[in-house]
């Protein structure tokens, strides 16, 4: 008979205890919830109507979230404020922090969660190969963010890293931060193969679709999930299925 649960203990491997959790990042808020993590409450963010909202990732309810009196808040780096992260603590409320921007801390951190939430360690995924026999040809590509005024990511970023792994490559960009601004005829003269146009942050509509295209001549505007570009986590591995097929080049007539 296997008795390995009844000597978890006795090996040094004590059960973890399922934790009270609030998450202010909508990536980890996926990801916890898939792998059975207690949620008790999110940001508005999060697209999770089922579960107690404690405003935006940038302006989270402090005082709301003190009053659940949760095991631990889930923040992350690039999402969250250093001042709601420090109010937090101030408060005597455990942290934890993410911090990805690649495809290995994208995976990296499902077990992280796992582990910090009191849950089961996840089966390891891997991230999907996308080089065949016959691997695609090195693509550019300009990817915008926001309008007024035009903002791009960087190959800094976990988007950057994602579209890399696809062999698709950022137009370089005078401004070298994460999230840098940009004029339109900065990223023509650069001629693209790609108009990577994701459906978030920003919700672009037909016409400004056409002002891309009027804008940038000659390059190839493809609309895709912003969620599997941008979040991270439990969804990686099928969102890289996904962005590849999304993402490929057209046929050989």
């Amino acid at each position: 008979m296997d008795t390995d649960q009844d000597t978890t203990a006795e090996r040094g491997r004590p059960r973890r205890e399922r934790r009270r959790i609030v998450s202010l990042v909508p990536s980890s808020t996926e990801t916890l919830l898939a792998l059975g993590a207690d949620v008790v409450a999110c940001s508005r963010f999060c697209e999770q109507p089922q579960l107690t909202h404690v405003g935006g990732t940038k302006n989270p309810d402090v005082a709301e979230i003190v009053a659940l009196a949760p095991d631990l808040v889930v923040l992350d780096r690039e999402e969250n404020r250093i001042e709601d992260h420090d109010a937090l603590v101030a408060a005597g409320l455990e942290v934890f922090v993410s911090d990805v921007t690649d495809l290995t801390s994208a995976l990296k951190v499902v077990g992280e969660l796992a582990r910090a939430a009191g849950v089961p360690d996840p089966r390891v995924e891997t991230v999907p190969s996308v080089d065949g026999d016959d691997p695609a040809p090195r693509r550019t590509a300009f990817v915008p963010i926001w309008r007024r005024p035009w903002m791009t990511i960087s190959s800094a970023t976990y988007g950057g890293a994602v579209l890399a792994h696809l062999g698709i490559h950022l137009v370089a960009i005078a401004d070298d931060t994460a999230y840098p601004t940009v004029e339109l005829d900065e990223v023509a003269a650069q001629r693209p193969d790609l108009v990577i146009v994701p459906s978030e942050p920003y919700e672009f509509g037909a016409a400004h679709l056409a002002e891309l295209s009027e804008a940038i001549v000659g390059s190839r505007v493809i609309e895709v999930d912003g969620q599997d570009l941008f979040w991270w986590g439990v969804r990686t591995p099928d969102a890289i299925n996904r962005l590849t097929a999304a993402l490929a080049p057209p046929p050989t007539p």
